[in-house]
């Protein structure tokens, strides 16, 4: 016999979840960014990220779950951590600690133990409304420097609902909101965040398709879909270009990116230059992971100039981010 559920149309709608409660997967809020959108800005870094890029520096983002890192400077090598590990994952050496990556669960007891603080959980779930109220103490300085908040990663779109809920907060409160993306992401995602977004930071990393997925490990090809859907959007667009020595800053591939930029302008573009730097490479170490690009040194001045000249040439407004 069938089971008919019958639903009185006088019964309650089930009721929506407030975009306060939404969650999301946050490794850093860092307060006072002055290079992550206009004016002062409170970046909210969230984890997981669908590229694999040779030279990022922020590899604490990629992964979608929490990570333990060591910061082997910090060790006082007592062997706590090793004694509470649940799964034998920890081993004290010479230099600090060791984490096999395959045994350990990151169920953060050898962080509960570690005195020093050289051990530490990157990644936790917040609901936007915990996210908002952390980042609003900073909105007089928002209001008068033009600043405001930044979604960065990781890739943000990876967790769009999240995104649009903090950012209905921070537009509801009066808050700016920006986002810095790789664009590699569904259409539905970004349809999801833009309306509450006045800017987005747009990172273009190649412009060879073949290339793009060999240094980043995906396709360029729904990355330059989804830019020209951001411009038909009309929201403000700066697009990002990191500069990798021999990478992408060969002539060949940044007259690619430079064509994009030009061939994409509904309004004009603005376009951002980021200098390579080696400053994430101590966090492969602390997350027991080999970086791939060792050899890689900053580009001098008048290289950097110089490409800036050349994005110029094409018509497009150029900074140099340092």
């Amino acid at each position: 016999m069938e089971n008919n559920l019958i639903v009185s149309p006088d019964a309650p709608a089930p009721a929506k979840k407030s975009p306060a409660d939404i969650k999301g997967i946050v490794f850093n809020i860092q307060r006072f960014s002055i290079q992550d959108g206009p004016g002062i800005r409170t970046t909210v870094f969230l984890k997981g990220c669908p590229l694999h890029c040779a030279w990022c520096s922020n590899p604490e983002s990629q992964n979608f779950r929490p990570e333990v890192v060591h910061r082997d400077s910090l060790c006082t090598k007592c062997g706590l951590c090793a004694g509470v590990c649940p799964e034998n994952a920890i081993t004290v050496k010479d230099k600090g600690v060791s984490i096999d990556r395959k045994a350990c669960t990151n169920c953060g007891d050898c962080v509960s133990v570690c005195l020093p603080g050289a051990l530490k959980v990157l990644g936790q779930t917040m609901s936007a409304g915990e996210v908002f109220r952390e980042t609003k103490k900073d909105a007089d300085f928002f209001w008068n420097s033009g600043g405001g908040v930044t979604v960065s990663g990781g890739e943000p779109l990876a967790q769009p609902d999240f995104v649009a809920a903090l950012f209905r907060l921070c537009v509801d409160y009066g808050i700016d909101t920006c986002i810095e993306t790789s664009g590699f992401a569904s259409a539905e995602a970004l349809e999801k965040v833009l309306p509450q977004t006045s800017l987005v930071l747009y990172d273009v990393k190649l412009g060879d398709r073949e290339c793009h997925r060999k240094w980043t490990g995906v396709s360029n090809e729904e990355i330059l879909k989804n830019l020209e859907r951001v411009i038909a959007s009309g929201v403000a667009v700066t697009i990002r270009v990191p500069l990798i020595p021999g990478i992408n800053d060969v002539e060949q591939e940044l007259e690619k990116i430079a064509r994009i930029a030009a061939d994409a302008q509904i309004k004009p573009v603005k376009v951002e230059l980021l200098p390579y730097h080696r400053f994430g490479i101590g966090k492969y170490q602390q997350l027991d992971r080999e970086y791939l690009l060792p050899e890689l040194t900053t580009q001098k001045a008048p290289e950097i100039l110089r490409i800036k000249e050349l994005f110029e040439s094409f018509g497009l407004a150029c900074e140099i981010v340092l």
